[in-house]
């Protein structure tokens, strides 16, 4: 299992990250790569306690039949739900949106178990530290490989 508190799973992702460009095209899906780069910010944000975002009963009772997935090795599947508070429409340019994303994910790393947030996720609800992080690579990963990377 891939977790983002591995330093060489961080450096797997920035990496395939720093392949993006504003010219790369989706593989599936409807977002634009910089799009997809905001979408996974807010995802993190929420990893960090930056963001909270409110689920309603429909999300959760999903979210808690498929909460086993977070710490599996099997990928998300294409076209999973989304959290309304994940889907993005304006952005920032495309360099402005990798970067944050790009801090995000270090600061998540460098601060380990002890800064990872105990808010609920939106989806899962109550993750531990390793689950959040699990699900966090999972979903980079998802995206990143939604844009070929």
């Amino acid at each position: 299992m891939k977790i983002l508190f591995q330093k060489e799973v961080v450096t797997e992702i920035v990496d395939r990250i720093n392949k993006l460009t504003p010219e790369t095209q989706r593989v599936w899906g409807t977002m634009r790569v910089d799009q997809m780069l905001a979408h996974c910010t807010v995802g993190m944000q929420t990893a960090t306690g930056e963001k909270f975002l409110q689920s309603n009963i429909f999300l959760r009772m999903i979210g808690s039949l498929l909460k086993s997935q977070t710490t599996n090795d099997k990928p998300f599947r294409r076209s999973s739900p989304t959290h309304p508070g994940f889907i993005i429409g304006n952005t920032e340019s495309f360099e402005k949106e990798k970067l944050t994303l790009l801090s995000l994910i270090q600061k998540f790393h460098a601060g380990g178990e002890a800064k990872c947030t105990t808010n609920p996720n939106a989806f899962f609800g109550k993750l531990n530290p390793i689950q959040w992080s699990s699900q966090m690579y999972k979903h980079l990963d998802h995206h990143l490989r939604q844009f070929g990377v």
